[in-house]
């Protein structure tokens, strides 16, 4: 078995899920389709300041990934990740035009 599909991979995965679902309808369309695209695929720093950046707060976040206010400085690399897969037109097949 993979380490991605270990039940302590399944149970953080369901964790990180239900993190990224927020108060605020904008923050959901952005975090939890970089959650389910883009996730697995980054370094451990990456994963480790995503899981950080959800602990936040919903002004914050959307302050800063709608671009109103520069992230803190530990989050500006995943912030960036995070406004880069949003713009990305291809990045989810059942996205609507």
């Amino acid at each position: 078995m993979s380490e991605a599909n270990t039940p302590d991979a399944a149970a953080l995965r369901k964790r990180l899920y239900w993190h990224s679902r927020r108060g605020m309808w904008e923050l959901d369309l952005l975090l939890i389709p970089f959650l389910e695209h883009c996730y697995d695929q980054l370094g451990d720093d990456d994963q480790a300041a995503y899981r950080a950046l959800i602990e936040g707060e919903d002004q914050d976040l959307f302050a800063w990934l709608m671009r109103r206010d520069p992230p803190a400085p530990e989050f500006q690399r995943i912030v960036t990740l995070i406004q880069q897969h949003a713009e990305n037109a291809d990045n989810d097949p059942h996205r609507p035009v």
